[in-house]
């Protein structure tokens, strides 16, 4: 299923290798010997827990729905406006890093404020898609690729 999740993502104008480009810039300091291609590892990792498949499927769709103007009252102009007191996005998002622990979700915080990357690509495009879920589910995503290797890193015993 990851390659589908892969492609769904694809088909929002987002790359892995621009997932993985931000794990990199947020361990790097952490991980001297860190490569790009160990952080998309990282990323399809992450994608292939059932609970992140899940949270992409999810956010997505409402971002279609919203694209399409399907969502009932209120709803659809809260989700199509990324109205700021809405907060559901960050939540579906936190479903993904909640599995990484605080690193996550310290990771994501400050992604979520500091709109690194494709994350910033996705928050600024509002005229050709809506994208209320996905820049926070991208965000979720390279939090949590970016907490698995501070984990690695810390199970692997130190040089001499």
């Amino acid at each position: 299923m990851t390659t589908n999740i892969a492609g769904l993502l694809k088909s929002r104008g987002v790359s892995l290798q621009e997932i993985a480009e931000i794990v990199f810039l947020l361990q790097k300091t952490y991980s001297p010997n860190l490569t790009v291609d160990l952080c998309l590892e990282a990323v399809e990792g992450v994608l292939k827990k059932r609970e992140v498949q899940y949270a992409i499927m999810t956010g997505i769709a409402l971002d279609v729905l919203a694209e399409k103007k399907l969502l009932p009252g209120d709803l659809q102009q809260i989700v199509e406006s990324d109205e700021p007191l809405y907060g559901m996005d960050e939540v579906l998002a936190f479903g993904i890093t909640n599995m990484y622990g605080t690193i996550g979700i310290t990771s994501f915080g400050y992604l979520d404020k500091q709109k690194i990357g494709v994350i910033g690509k996705l928050n600024a495009n509002k005229q050709n898609q809506v994208n209320t879920f996905l820049d926070d589910i991208i965000a979720g995503i390279a939090a949590a690729a970016s907490a698995r290797i501070a984990h690695q890193m810390a199970r692997k015993p130190a040089a001499k």
